[in-house]
C-alpha cells in the first residue's frame, strides 16, 4: 500500500505565505515525478507545479514567481512554498506522485487526500 499525506494548509490573509508538505510512505521502489494540483469549487483540478526526481520543475503560469516546489528524495517528501498568496489561490491542494512499488510491473499515479488552502481577509 502507498499513502500520500499532505499537511500545512490553512487560512491566510492575501499576501501571506504557507508551506505545504507531502510525505509518501509504503512499499515504494522508486518515485519519479511528484507534484501539487489544486481544485477550487466548481472548477476542474489543475496542475500547480511538479518536479522530477532530478529536480527539474514545472509551474502553472498563475503561480510562477510566487510558488516554489522542492523535494527530499531520501525522505520521500515534496514541498510547496506559497508566497504572495491571492484569494484566487483558494482551493483544495492535492499531492501527486508517479511511482513504482516493489513487486509491481509498472508505474502508477497516487494521490493524497487533499488539504484546504483559504486566502481571505
Amino acid at each position: 500500500q502507498v499513502q500520500l499525506v499532505e499537511s500545512g494548509g490553512g487560512l491566510v490573509q492575501p499576501g501571506g505565505s504557507l508551506r505545504l508538505s507531502c510525505a509518501a510512505s509504503g512499499s515504494i521502489f522508486s518515485i519519479y515525478a511528484m507534484g501539487w494540483y489544486r481544485q477550487a469549487p466548481g472548477k476542474e483540478r489543475e496542475l500547480v507545479a511538479d518536479i522530477t526526481s532530478a529536480g527539474r520543475t514545472n509551474y502553472a503560469d498563475s503561480v510562477k514567481g510566487r510558488f516554489t516546489i522542492s523535494r527530499d528524495n531520501a525522505k520521500k517528501m515534496v514541498y510547496l512554498q506559497m508566497n504572495s498568496l491571492k484569494p484566487e489561490d483558494t482551493a483544495v491542494y492535492y499531492c501527486n506522485a508517479d511511482l513504482k512499488q516493489y513487486l509491481s510491473s509498472g508505474r502508477h499515479q497516487y494521490w493524497g487526500q487533499g488539504t484546504q488552502v483559504t486566502v481571505s481577509s
